[in-house]
Parts: C-alpha cells; sequence; structure tokens
C-alpha cells in the first residue's frame, strides 16, 4: 500500500508544524470535526497521500478536528495495518497543527471494547475515542450504563458516545444518556437518531456538567445546534467545510438571521451526499474535485451512480 505522505507548503500548515499537541485535561468536544474517508488507489490500496491532503484541507478550512475510523471511513473493510496507517496520518496531521483527533474504536462486547480501547496508546495525539453504543446485543439500559462506566474507567482518552440506533438497533432514552454523560471519564455524544426526537430536546434541556452534544445526522445539525449542540461530526463536511464551521459559529453568537437559510442549504446538501450509502456519495464528488484518486469504496459498499454525483455537485454549486 502507498505511503506517501503528503506535505502542506501554506504559510498556515507551515507555522502549525511546530505546534505541539493540545495539553491534557478535561477535553470539551465543540466545533465542526470531519470523520475522514479513506481513499484508495487504483490498485485498491490506502492513498495515504490523498488522506493527508484532504485533512489539511478540511482543518485549513475551518473544522476542529478529524476523526480516524469513524463509519465514513469505512473501518470495517480495513484490516489491522490499514487502519493503523489511517490513524497514522491523521495523528501527525493533528499533531503538526495542534488540532483535535479523535478515533473511532470500541466494540459491541465489553471485553473487546477494552482491548480496542486500550490500543490508543499508541497515538499521544488522540483526544478522544468515539465508542458505538453496544450493537446487536441489546443490553437493557442498565448494561449499556455499565458498559460505558467500565470503558471510561479503563480508556486513556475521554469518550465520544456514539448513538445511532438505526445501526446498533439500540434507541436510547435521554435519562440514560444524562447517566452515561456523567460519567467521569466521558465527554460527549454524537447524536445520530435520524430525526430531531423528543429525547434531544429534553436531553439538550438538561445536560450533565461537561458532556457535550454533537450532531451526527448532517441535515439536522442547524437545530440541534439552535437547541444548544456543541458542533457536529458531520461527514458532509469534507465538502464546504468552511461553510458548516460558519453556521456553528452563527449560532454560537445567536445569529439566527444569518444562521437559518444556511443551515437550509447546508441540509439540502446534505441530503443529496446521503442519497446512497456513506460515503459513496462524498467520495464520488471529491474524485470529480480531483482531491482524490478515485471514487472507490470496498464491497459490500458499491460506488455511487452519476446522477447522485451530478445532483450533489449541483447543490454544492447552489450554496450561498
Amino acid at each position: 500500500m502507498t505511503q506517501t505522505l503528503r506535505t502542506s507548503s501554506t504559510p498556515a500548515a507551515a507555522s502549525a508544524a511546530s505546534a505541539a499537541p493540545a495539553a491534557p485535561g478535561p477535553y470539551a468536544p465543540h466545533g465542526i470535526h470531519v470523520p475522514m474517508i479513506t481513499p484508495f488507489t487504483a490498485a485498491g490500496e490506502v492513498a495515504a497521500d490523498a488522506l493527508e491532503a484532504l485533512a489539511h484541507e478540511v482543518l485549513d478550512a475551518g473544522a476542529t478536528g478529524i476523526v480516524a475510523l469513524g463509519t465514513t471511513g469505512e473501518p470495517a473493510a480495513l484490516d489491522e495495518a490499514e487502519r493503523d496507517l489511517v490513524t497514522d496520518v491523521c495523528a501527525r496531521v493533528c499533531r503538526e497543527r495542534g488540532a483535535a483527533l479523535t478515533v473511532g474504536a470500541g466494540a459491541s462486547g465489553t471485553r473487546a471494547a477494552e482491548e480496542s480501547l486500550g490500543r490508543l496508546k499508541r497515538w499521544p495525539e488522540a483526544r478522544a475515542a468515539l465508542v458505538t453504543v453496544p450493537a446487536f446485543l441489546r443490553p437493557a439500559a442498565a448494561g449499556v450504563l455499565a458498559h460505558f462506566e467500565r470503558l471510561a474507567r479503563v480508556s486513556p482518552v475521554p469518550l465520544i458516545v456514539y448513538h445511532v440506533p438505526y445501526r446498533t438497533g439500540q434507541p436510547l432514552e435521554a435519562p440514560l444518556l444524562r447517566a452515561i454523560g456523567a460519567l467521569p471519564g466521558v465527554a460527549g455524544v454524537k447524536y445520530a437518531v435520524g430525526s430531531l426526537d423528543g429525547e434531544a430536546v429534553a436531553l439538550l434541556g438538561d445536560l450533565p456538567d461537561g458532556f457535550a452534544v454533537l450532531a451526527g445526522d448532517d441535515s439536522f445539525l442547524s437545530p440541534l445546534l439552535a437547541l444548544g449542540a456543541a458542533g457536529g461530526v458531520l461527514a458532509s463536511a469534507h465538502l464546504a467545510t468552511g461553510r458548516f464551521a460558519e453556521l456553528a459559529a452563527a449560532w454560537r453568537a445567536d445569529e439566527a438571521d444569518r444562521a437559518r437559510p444556511l443551515g437550509h442549504a447546508l441540509a439540502r446538501l446534505s441530503a443529496t451526499l446521503f442519497a446512497e450509502p456513506n460515503p459513496t456519495v462524498i467520495k464520488g464528488v471529491l474524485h470529480a474535485q480531483g482531491r482524490i484518486p478515485t471514487p472507490d469504496v470496498r464491497l459490500p459498499l458499491l460506488p455511487a451512480g452519476t446522477e447522485s454525483v451530478t445532483a450533489a455537485l449541483r447543490e454544492l454549486a447552489r450554496l450561498p
């Protein structure tokens, strides 16, 4: 596999190259975090140079941080060496830029999740681990709480709970999320339930201290920010990164008149980017822009159709 790495020549990147990682301490996730795709070469290998370039680009455009091995990065389709390569590249970029690195980790079983989290000691740049709610097993609420209590106790970095019930089959109510959020070592939740539901309203109305809600469904970023979310983990922010950062800043500044139309426009863009399984359309657009060498994904995913990519490019061009 290729491991050629990009050395940024931009003044911003050059001045940040010697920046030390953020100081350790309580982590308060905020702003826009981009869960990086894994680009592939024509030979099917990880295109590490393209990944590094993309990471620099989204940080240049205003992202607060990046996520390695999120769902968008197709980690289930990568072998262990490839997952380590992806994490190495993302860690290097975050070290150079002083940016926040989150790494996808965990498993459905608690012991396996502990082992996954333990491997993060290899990357001191990691500020947090993105850990899904236990999938498939469907434990009771007390079991979910015990799972995260155990992981938070042993993890070398704070946890961001990835609440995505349409993938895990495990919906969580606001009181349980609030109890998880009150655990020492839990920094926040990526909230991706596929809608703006009553549990989100209840949770954001009474958050534990030091517990951040990050939007995880791209189309619902704006309303969640309006309700008090701290930011988002957004695959769509590979594109128009600066506009997503602008939206977060507008809601933070209580500039609703500026935020509302931009939020609607970005939601329309996100809808086109998720017209086929993620990250297929995003990869198609990035390839059309010349930012990655191929639009390829790995089975069981298939590349996005031309019509979906064209529709996304058209919506991107329409952004105000």
